[in-house]
């Protein structure tokens, strides 16, 4: 009965967002940044991230040196799971945020941070964008799992559940932790470009919580500096599946808001 009383909402129109990639805007000191963080990252990462994260980097020839072009990237991704990157100049609001998933779009900033301050982030630049959130989209179940994501948030934002929604995504996309072979990962793409927090997630003396829907959506996170807590999920699968099957219905029974 209450399944029929939540109508899908239209979906928000994200294209008001995208800017043209101007890639020749970049500089060599860009490239160079760039290069510096893929390395550092990639050789702390190793053994420490999810696999399909790593096995995403190879099919994707991110190894390259340099930023990437958006639309050669963009068209290798399109090629294994349908999804498609776009250039934004910065945060996209909730709401189309949520619509660009639910079109497998993917938004890339199209800047990157100082490279005198590798670890100062204001927003994502394209480095956070790239480097943490599109190898794990070359992988099917997280390709499905955004895309679905994306179709309830969009209708969690206008049913006014989009705190709830965001935090799902917060505390798994972003800076969520997964077991693979009993072993700790990183799954969250916040965790995965971040030199310092990606090694206090998994070493510091914080809070380790077993991810639950309902414990993960009751709360908040803290965007301006490292989290209090990480939630672990059983695994990147279990994870996904318990997200991929989460309905407006059931998000609203939370009491969240």
């Amino acid at each position: 009965m209450f399944q029929h009383q939540i109508k899908a909402a239209a979906s928000p129109d994200w294209r008001a967002f995208v800017v043209a990639e101007e890639w020749g805007r970049f500089t060599p000191a860009d490239h160079d940044t760039w290069n510096r963080l893929y390395c550092r990252q990639v050789k702390m990462l190793e053994g420490k991230i999810v696999s399909p994260f790593m096995d995403g980097l190879r099919r994707l020839n991110l190894q390259s040196p340099g930023i990437p072009k958006l639309k050669e990237l963009s068209s290798r991704l399109k090629l294994l799971t349908e999804w498609q990157l776009v250039s934004v100049e910065g945060i996209v609001p909730d709401a189309e945020f949520f619509a660009m998933l639910a079109d497998r779009v993917f938004p890339i900033g199209n800047f990157i941070r100082d490279g005198e301050q590798l670890d100062y982030l204001e927003e994502p630049d394209c480095f956070h964008d790239i480097f943490g959130h599109v190898p794990l989209l070359a992988y099917q179940p997280m390709a499905r799992l955004m895309e679905a994501l994306g179709h309830l948030g969009v209708d969690a934002c206008a049913a006014g559940q989009g705190e709830a929604i965001s935090r799902l995504y917060w505390h798994t996309v972003e800076f969520g932790l997964a077991k693979e072979r009993g072993e700790l990962r990183i799954l969250g793409a916040g965790l995965a470009s971040s030199f310092g927090e990606a090694e206090a997630a998994l070493h510091a003396d914080v809070p380790r919580p077993r991810f639950t829907i309902e414990d993960a959506a009751a709360t908040a996170y803290e965007n301006d500096h490292f989290q209090p807590l990480y939630f672990v999920s059983d695994s990147l699968e279990e994870a996904t599946q318990l997200l991929e099957s989460l309905t407006l219905e059931k998000l609203v029974a939370l009491g969240v808001g």
